[in-house]
């Protein structure tokens, strides 16, 4: 086994070079009989907005603060170690800036080892560790408690996570080994692996009791008063702690291996084979069920390692910047100044997209929300599905029943468009096509304020069109969600020619509130997302078309990476509604966008794929390869992958020149947050980059350098 005190870690802190350091402070807490508790405080001495990270210099100074405890505990003179952070802040794991300039394997795995070395020192000590999980605890935050005795969580904490396979890592400082082991391997499976792929869930303090990480849980406001009073009684031994979550004989024998084996086809079914970092993990997870800590630790620092200096790690972190910092300052975004007020939304339509609209504004801004539609049975129907999904939250517990009352009432129906008349914010999600859109609006503007701002949820549509027959086309914009609307984070906002800075503005504000990242896309047919996917859906039909099976186009763009095939993606956002897409941008772009007769016909037939009864794809209908039979000019996957890859990349290209958005990161910043691109493939434009297309099309690269990654 590894011993790490032998280890020379001296070259990464040559590597490390401006991290922030987050220090360990430590000072001595009384207990009853006269014992002593020694609690050390995580702070890189920064405010709430920078968190505490664990570069090599803190670890390390984490790892000598644990010897001198040691020593003193040696001594007799304290009698327990607990680990807390600064305010609000456990830690957020690794340095993310740091382990991306890691140059090596062999210095990757230094880094993997170093917090094996560091936090493992905890359980080294000779009296008990606790960490008390005072706030914020993701990645290496997480695991720095996970290698103590005892946990103890702040009722308040808003998120705790292992979210490193989101970022093409595992859980390497001991989760992958330590936490099955303490809560079960399917439990296990959620927080390593499943949470990361549901667009980083993460889990709260509640969460982390029931699921038995911490021991137990307190409110804010006594949080670390009762987190010491607590270890008191542990290390007197009046306190007696309770784990019933930890893996036992039949777990081992029996479901661990099954667990496994059905998470990995369900990976397989979900996102493919290319992302890495999840199959790593569930190698880890399946090995954690025997052997020795110290076993597993070195499993750890094998694969970390690996994936530290792999391709996917250097994507991964490129869109996990682009999320994280370009999302939160979108550019192109007029001065906030300018939003003017909403104190109440009117959402026009009452199907299943325009309940969701109003279910999600009444949630996040807390504002009346009425809702319109042709007749009263419309509305009535669309009311009850608001009502029941809030009743189903309250059911959760997501929400308190006083909250779910209030939502309540705060949602209205009416026939009657002067029950719009006082209304700031008005949204429309009625059939896409341009003259109803254009009626709607022109009927409406009839009722409402001078100052009410009018936004439209069109896919594809020209924004500028849909508002030809307003009076006041300059409160006009373009605000295009994504299904599931309560899931999906992005949302195009569409800058019309006539739309002016404050209606803007309004939207970029609305957005934030709705807790959304947006993008500021010129009006152009399918605006970004929808725009690039008619690229890749009518290469795929085009191919389908001139005779081509399904099942060669349906594996030609695995190395994609996507999270379903395209004929998925088409039943999915609907056959109508994708022939319907892919008619717009051949009228606007004939020369470039394909239609399809037999688009339509499938659509008619309503169906592409076989599915058993319980959802799963099983093939492909036989009725849909009959209408699509006939085709004489068959290629190959390689033909369609470098034709869609091609055009991609001169679609991009073009998109730019036009100043769709404002730069290739705001392309892949919408291809991640609105249809799932893959972190580990690090966005469109790095992908083109690295397979050629970009250099083949238009004899240069999107970034300088490119973006290392899959592909290459």
């Amino acid at each position: 086994m590894t011993d790490y005190s032998t280890i020379d870690f001296s070259p990464l802190v040559e590597l490390s070079g401006d991290e922030v350091v987050t220090h360990s402070f430590v000072r001595d807490v009384p207990l009853s009989g006269g014992r002593t508790l020694a609690l050390v405080t995580l702070d890189n001495g920064r405010d709430h907005t920078r968190p505490n990270t664990l570069g090599p210099v803190s670890l390390l100074e984490f790892a000598e603060r644990m010897d001198e405890l040691k020593e003193r505990a040696s001594r007799g003179e304290i009698h327990g170690v607990a680990v807390t952070g600064k305010p609000f802040i456990l830690a957020a794991g690794a340095d993310l800036s740091k382990v991306s300039e890691i140059p090596s394997v062999e210095a990757g795995k230094r880094l993997a080892q170093l917090g094996h070395y560091a936090l493992g020192k905890q359980a080294e000590l000779g009296v008990p560790s606790f960490v008390f999980i005072n706030g914020l605890a993701l990645g290496g935050g997480l695991e720095i408690a996970l290698n103590a005795d005892y946990r103890t969580v702040d009722a308040s904490v808003p998120a705790i996570a292992l979210p490193e396979v989101f970022l093409g890592l595992i859980p390497g400082w001991g989760g992958s080994y330590l936490l099955p082991n303490l809560i079960g391997i399917e439990n296990a499976l959620n927080v390593i692996i499943s949470n990361p792929l549901k667009n980083n869930r993460t889990l709260k303090g509640q969460d982390t009791l029931d699921l038995g990480i911490a021991d137990a849980l307190f409110p804010s406001a006594a949080f670390l008063e009762n987190s010491i009073r607590w270890a008191d009684g542990v290390i007197a031994g009046t306190t007696k702690v309770s784990r019933p979550n930890v893996p036992g004989k039949v777990e081992r024998l029996v479901k661990w291996d099954a667990a496994i084996g059905i998470a990995r086809k369900t990976l397989e079914s979900k996102i493919g084979t290319v992302a890495k970092s999840p199959y790593a993990a569930l190698e880890l997870l399946r090995a954690a069920k025997s052997g020795t800590k110290a076993e597993g630790f070195e499993r750890e620092d094998d694969v970390l390692s690996t994936l530290i200096a792999g391709d996917q790690l250097q994507a991964s972190i490129y869109a996990f910047n682009l999320v994280q910092k370009r999302a939160k300052r979108p550019a192109g975004t007029p001065d906030k100044a300018l939003a003017k007020p909403v104190t109440k939304v009117g959402v026009i339509g009452a199907g299943l997209m325009a309940s969701q609209f109003a279910l999600l504004f009444v949630r996040r801004l807390r504002v009346p929300v009425v809702i319109t539609d042709l007749d009263q049975a419309r509305v009535d129907k669309g009311l009850a599905y608001i009502r029941d999904e809030i009743g189903a939250l309250e059911a959760k517990k997501r929400i308190s029943t006083d909250e779910a009352n209030r939502l309540r009432a705060l949602v209205t129906g009416t026939t009657d468009k002067a029950d719009f008349a006082d209304a700031d914010w008005v949204i429309e999600a009625v059939f896409e096509e341009l003259a109803v859109k254009q009626d709607v609006f022109a009927e409406i503007e009839k009722h409402i304020s001078p100052t009410a701002v009018l936004a439209t949820n069109t896919s594809s549509l020209s924004v500028e069109k849909i508002g030809l027959k307003l009076e006041h086309p300059e409160r006009l914009v373009g605000f295009h969600f994504f299904n599931p609307v309560a899931v999906m984070p992005l949302i195009e906002v569409v800058n019309a020619p006539a739309t002016d800075e404050a209606t803007l503005s309004t939207a970029m504000v609305i957005a934030g509130k709705l807790r959304k990242n947006a993008v500021i896309t010129r009006d152009t047919p399918g605006f970004v997302v929808n725009r690039i996917l008619a690229k890749l859906l009518g290469e795929a039909m085009h191919a389908v078309d001139t005779g081509t099976p399904f099942e060669v186009v349906d594996h030609a763009l695995d190395g994609f990476g996507l999270p379903m095939s395209p004929f998925e993606l088409l039943e999915l956002v609907g056959l109508k509604v994708g022939a319907h897409v892919l008619d717009t941008h051949h009228a606007a772009f004939p020369d470039r966008f394909f239609e399809s007769d037999n688009l339509h016909r499938l659509a008619e037939y309503g169906t592409i794929l076989e599915r058993d009864a319980k959802g799963r794809i099983k093939g492909f209908d036989k009725g849909a390869v009959k209408i699509v039979a006939g085709g004489t000019s068959r290629m190959t996957a390689e033909e369609i992958l470098r034709r869609v890859e091609d055009g991609l990349a001169d679609e991009i290209k073009r998109m730019l020149d036009d100043d769709v958005v404002h730069a290739a990161e705001d392309i892949d910043l919408c291809m991640i947050l609105g249809a799932g691109w893959p972190f580990q493939m690090g966005g469109a434009t790095p992908y083109l980059d690295r397979v050629g297309a970009s250099e083949r099309v238009f004899g240069d690269t999107f970034h300088h350098p490119p973006v290392r990654g899959v592909g290459a």
